[in-house]
């Protein structure tokens, strides 16, 4: 009898805790459906939720998940890169002026992928191999980014771009804009290299414990290397695509990129039930990124009131990622 007494309590708690650790694992899907469900209701006119319109916010948020994606990369192995939307900004820029010199469009854009790349190897080797923090590396690296594309620009706006460029921004391919297009091929090409193959399962490794990565033989310097390459390449493709959509280049364009691509990541964090970063975790962030701008567009808020929810945005990604952790 005793024994049976005693069980019963220490069972209780155990299942009060685990309505708690569901609903912080599925709180982002459940917030993205509220916020639909909100704007549905709020928009007076009918337009929120339209195909059209549901069009608009996949053409908003497609460069973004460009970058989305490869944080999520960085983000995997334990670091996280603050130049994404700066080098953003400093690849459009340098692609402007190719194009308005006269370099063919081809060349132009090799130029500027190869400058992320040669971006994203700076960052890995200070953080890899120099053992800087990766806040301090990229901290520096941004600082530098948006120096070099206000020089390379004196500050000033970059128009007067080739139509055959321009219509990698602003082109369709049926009804589909050529942006989410390109953001779902990036995507994909991520999801394959993180979910099903030799170099995904690394990054994972090293993020979850990098010493125990090292002892079993994985070469943890060169892992977080390659993940700052693809970080680099991303970004660089996102800064051409923003150029292309803007039809103009401008040294700062792709600033905002930088947090919004964190609070994506980190807001689909808490949807792994290992608590580590997922493109499809990615995914509904950016949905909730995407669905609240555009709401909040639609209600004419104030452009200030939006950026004062976008950093509440990131509080709660962090708290809730910061929690699942915890739990798991």
């Amino acid at each position: 009898m005793t024994a049976t007494t005693t069980a019963g309590p220490q069972r209780a708690p155990h299942r009060r805790s685990a309505l708690p650790a569901r609903l912080a694992s599925y709180g982002t899907l459940l917030g993205l459906l509220v916020l639909i469900m909100l704007f549905t209701v709020l928009d007076e006119k009918g337009i929120f939720l339209t195909a059209g319109n549901f069009t608009n916010i996949l053409e908003q948020v497609a460069v973004l998940a460009m970058v989305a994606s490869v944080q999520t990369v960085v983000m995997v192995v334990g670091d996280f890169d603050l130049s994404v939307g700066a080098l953003a900004s400093l690849v459009g820029v340098l692609v402007a002026q190719l194009l308005t010199a006269g370099v063919p469009v081809v060349p132009a854009i090799a130029a500027g992928l190869a400058a992320g790349l040669l971006a994203g190897a700076i960052n890995g080797f200070l953080v890899a191999y120099l053992g800087l923090s990766a806040f301090i590396a990229t901290l520096a690296a941004m600082t530098s980014f948006t120096g070099l594309a206000l020089l390379l620009s004196n500050g000033a706006t970059i128009f007067g771009l080739p139509a055959g460029f321009v219509a990698l921004g602003q082109g369709r391919l049926g009804p589909v804009p050529m942006p989410v297009i390109i953001a779902l091929a990036l995507a994909v090409m991520v999801w394959f290299v993180l979910s099903r193959t030799v170099l995904g399962r690394q990054w994972y490794a090293v993020g979850g414990n990098a010493e125990a990565s090292r002892l079993s033989g994985v070469n943890t310097r060169a892992v977080r290397f390659s993940a700052f390459l693809v970080s680099g390449l991303g970004s660089a493709l996102a800064g051409i695509i923003l150029t292309a959509r803007l039809a103009s280049a401008h040294p700062t364009a792709g600033d905002p990129l930088m947090l919004s691509s964190i609070a994506a990541v980190f807001l689909g964090v808490t949807l792994s039930r290992v608590g580590q970063p997922t493109i499809g975790g990615t995914a509904v962030g950016l949905g909730i990124v995407g669905v609240l701008g555009n709401g909040l567009n639609l209600l004419q808020v104030n452009s200030y009131v939006q950026q004062v929810l976008t950093g509440l945005i990131i509080v709660l990604a962090v708290s809730l990622s910061q929690i699942v952790r915890r739990r798991r």
